[in-house]
């Protein structure tokens, strides 16, 4: 629920904080007086548009901010958990500068619009004065549908099966109309699959065919350098292990009476062992070196070829296994997209899958329907439109689109013995304003949202249809956080609790505020609503008796 909402420097606003009760909340006060500004800093709160006019005449920028307790929301909590923002209370705040741009933050964080929006819808819904208009549209008789009777999962599945089908007949149609360019392109790239398959280059494997071809290619050299370095070593007329130890013999001798000479005889020492094993090596690798020559010319071969392919395919040796995976995938597509039955296969299974989950759709939508008009019904008979027909019309679609396979609409008749026709062509405009009201309360009382805004909504009525809507608002209220703007003294006084905006002067200049009315104002307040500027004692009575007839 919505718990406090602050507003500084917003239009008429300079500083208001607002802590907001459970249950049915009315608005009201004098036309001008700037009740639509509580909205439209919610609004803001929650995503909408900003317009650097709406900052207070002076200031730099509008402050505004709306705290929400989600503990009971499990929606806007995996949202927030989601994005690491997780708390049992949730902060919305925006920044408006004179300029026109803005800021939004959620729990202290950073945040786009798109994100605001998308967590606002899951915290708050407000129902405009002017929803009528959008009930003379099919889609929003669709959308009463499947929001009343939980379709929304169902609605994204047909959505996404229909794409699939989309996706899946472009595809044939591609390779349809492309067939004999994929042709001439599959044939190419099984050449060159082939050649890199006879290839059979793995990963990392050139640079060791190289390496291993250096070393055959030089084998003479390689023998013959070792051989020599082996008698410098060890095996020669005058090996130089010999002649270390003549230097060895010629200085030990002295070692004892030198600290130099005993590091040199060391040294010296230590070259010999060097030398020895060096020798020893040598020894073991010239023993087991065994030239290959068809070895030799089978590496040969190989990397002639691997060179040839890469010359061709304009790249590095090294690089033909990653090349050669690539013709792979490629050629299972094109082999893919050549089979048009396999194609013509999946064509029909994704037209199938639609047709299934927009038939269960179908029948789904047609059994809430008959509970929806009945509904509709009687909130427009407790409206004073006693003799209201409804009914949905399903009629098949000539070609089935993403919202399923029926357009939709809903008939109506306000006279007995008047034919049901769709309300944009026979319903006024006092008539749309009841019907919007009923359906707006059907869907709040479907609705997982547990704050609702009523903006007006009760606009065209009085009397006793008034206290019908008033009771409505307030049954509502038992169930959910209602806030409602209202100039209908009957809806006023059905609130569990009263805010009056009111505008003022204060060193010249004109600000709204918003004030919590005791009892004894708000008789005052629906006094004023019912009988104008002047009050009399009748209209406070009148007025007191209807705070007093409210039944909790």
């Amino acid at each position: 629920m919505l718990t406090h909402l602050a507003i500084k420097q917003f239009t008429l606003v300079e500083n208001l904080e607002l802590d907001i009760a459970q249950g049915f909340t009315v608005i009201t006060g004098e036309t001008g007086a700037g009740k639509s500004i509580l909205l439209d800093a919610l609004g803001l709160c929650l995503g909408d548009k900003a317009d650097g006019q709406a900052v207070r005449h002076g200031a730099d920028k509008a402050e505004l901010s709306a705290l929400f307790d989600v503990s009971q929301l499990p929606q806007a909590q995996a949202w927030l958990t989601e994005r690491d923002l997780a708390e049992d209370e949730c902060c919305l705040r925006r920044v408006v500068y004179k300029e026109g741009r803005s800021k939004a933050w959620v729990n202290g964080s950073v945040v786009t619009l798109a994100e605001l929006r998308s967590l606002g819808e899951l915290l708050i819904n407000i129902h405009s004065q002017h929803a009528h208009q959008s009930l003379l549209k099919k889609e929003t008789h669709r959308q009463l549908l499947d929001n009343v009777g939980h379709l929304q999962a169902l609605v994204a599945t047909v959505g996404t099966d229909y794409q699939q089908w989309l996706n899946s007949k472009q595809q044939l149609a591609n390779s349809q109309a492309n067939y004999a360019a994929q042709q001439a392109r599959l044939e190419l790239l099984n050449n060159y699959v082939d050649e890199l398959e006879k290839l059979a280059l793995k990963t990392g494997e050139y640079e060791q065919l190289e390496q291993e071809y250096d070393y055959l290619a030089n084998y003479e050299s390689l023998m013959q350098d070792s051989q020599q370095a082996l008698s410098l070593l060890d095996e020669g007329e005058h090996p130089v292990s010999r002649q270390l130890q003549q230097a060895l013999r010629v200085i030990e001798t002295h070692q004892t009476r030198s600290h130099s000479l005993a590091n040199v005889c060391t040294s010296l020492q230590s070259a010999l062992i060097e030398i020895k094993e060096s020798s020893r090596e040598l020894n073991g690798f010239l023993a087991q070196q065994d030239l290959d020559p068809q070895r030799l010319a089978w590496l040969e071969d190989k990397i002639s070829e691997a060179q040839r392919l890469a010359r061709k395919h304009k790249i590095m040796a090294h690089e033909l296994p990653t090349l050669h995976q690539e013709f792979s995938v490629e050629q299972q597509h094109y082999q893919q997209a050549q089979d048009l039955s396999a194609l013509e296969q999946a064509v029909e299974q994704a037209k199938l899958s639609y047709l299934n989950s927009a038939e269960q759709l179908r029948q789904a939508r047609q059994a809430v329907a008959p509970q929806i008009t009945e509904k509709v019904t009687q909130h427009l008979r407790d409206l004073s439109m006693p003799n209201t027909q409804l009914s949905y019309q399903f009629k098949p679609l000539d070609k089935p689109n993403r919202d399923g396979l029926d357009d939709i609409e809903l008939l109506f008749s306000a006279n007995l013995g008047q034919q049901l026709q769709p309300l944009a062509k026979i319903a006024s405009g006092g008539e749309l304003s009841r019907f919007a009201l009923a359906v707006q309360v059907i869907q709040a009382q479907h609705s997982a949202v547990p704050v609702l805004v009523f903006d007006e909504v009760d606009v065209g009525i009085s009397g006793g249809t008034a206290e019908v809507v008033g009771n409505l608002l307030r049954q509502l209220g038992e169930r959910a956080q209602i806030l409602c703007i209202t100039h209908q003294p009957q809806v006023a006084a059905k609130g569990h609790s009263h805010w009056q905006v009111q505008k003022y002067t204060q060193d010249q200049k004109t600000l709204s505020r918003v004030i919590e009315l005791t009892r004894q104002q708000r008789i005052e307040e629906i006094a004023r609503m019912s009988g104008g500027l002047t009050i009399t004692q009748e209209t406070l009575k009148h007025a007191e008796s209807m705070l007093s007839n409210i039944s909790d």
